[in-house]
This record gives C-alpha cells, sequence and structure tokens, in this order.
C-alpha cells in the first residue's frame, strides 16, 4: 500500500522502503503499464521534492514528503473550487483525479470525531480557555495530525471549541 512502510520480504531480511522511493517505484509500474494520468502525477510529485531538495541542498525526509504531498492536495482543492465557480467541469474532474492519485501517497485523514478528541485533549493539557490560546492548541494539534487531517477544518473545529467554552 502507497503511503505506508512497504516491507520487502527476503529470507533474511525485512527492507522499509521509504514513501520516496516508493513513488519512483510507482513511476517505473505506471510507465511500464500506460498510465499516462497516473505518471503525470506522480511525476509532478517527484518535481516538488526535487525542487525541495535543491533547494534546500539536503536530502527529503517522510515528514517533508508528506509535506508536500499535502501541498498539493490543498492546492488541487482550491483549483477544483475555482473550476467549478468559472463552470470548467472538465478541469475540475482532472484535479479530482489528481488528488485521488496524491491521497494514495498521505496516511488515512482523521475522522472528525478523532480531531475532537484530539483537541479537546489538547485544550485541557494547554488550559486553553478563549480565542487567544488558539496558537498553543493548534501548533500542538499540528503536529500530532500533520498529513492526516486538512488544517482549515482542524482550525475551524479549535474555533468552534474554544468559543463555546
Amino acid at each position: 500500500m502507497p503511503g505506508a512502510h512497504a516491507c520487502i520480504k527476503s529470507e533474511v531480511r525485512c527492507i522499509a522502503i521509504s514513501l520516496k522511493n516508493q513513488i519512483m517505484e510507482d513511476m517505473k509500474s505506471a510507465m511500464k503499464a500506460g498510465k499516462k494520468d497516473r505518471l503525470r502525477v506522480i511525476r509532478l510529485i517527484l518535481a516538488a521534492i526535487k525542487q525541495i531538495e535543491v533547494d534546500e541542498r539536503k536530502e527529503t525526509d517522510e515528514s517533508t514528503v508528506l509535506g508536500v504531498l499535502t501541498k498539493m492536495v490543498k492546492q488541487r482543492r482550491d483549483s477544483v473550487k475555482q473550476f467549478e465557480q468559472g463552470n470548467r467541469k472538465d478541469l475540475a474532474a482532472i484535479e479530482r483525479a489528481e488528488i485521488v492519485i496524491l491521497n494514495e501517497y498521505l496516511p488515512a485523514q482523521l475522522s472528525t470525531n478523532e480531531l475532537t478528541i484530539m483537541i479537546d485533549e489538547v485544550i485541557q493539557v494547554t488550559g486553553a480557555n478563549n480565542i487567544r490560546d488558539m496558537g498553543k492548541v493548534m501548533g500542538q494539534i499540528k503536529a500530532k495530525a500533520s498529513g492526516r487531517a486538512d488544517m482549515g477544518a482542524v482550525s475551524a473545529l479549535i474555533k468552534k471549541r474554544l468559543n463555546s467554552n
């Protein structure tokens, strides 16, 4: 399953494959299978990762790759909204298809219930009791839910919780 550490079993050892390597392997299989749309999205992912490596002059780690994927999904969601407002259903459909491929590499998203429980725990731990404490709560939630939740939705839930206190 893309997005998780795959394990290649041999008789002697089990090798964990990084997310970046998994994406590279998927690119090879998409080429062999002739899946042009999938290949295009995977190449976009690898180009974004490579851009960060060149800019920062270092290898990317798992959290950086997840950040790239999350950013790409967010960009496409924004594009879908724009295309639908502009009555361009064809382009919106392309963006949605790209989101599906990108989501294959992201960890499973937290449910609203799980997020609410996490937010309540952080509010108790930080002692947050009004909207001015939102930064404290958001910082801890961001660390815990990185790549597993839309931070815009998380922000709205935190505001709702802090305003109800």
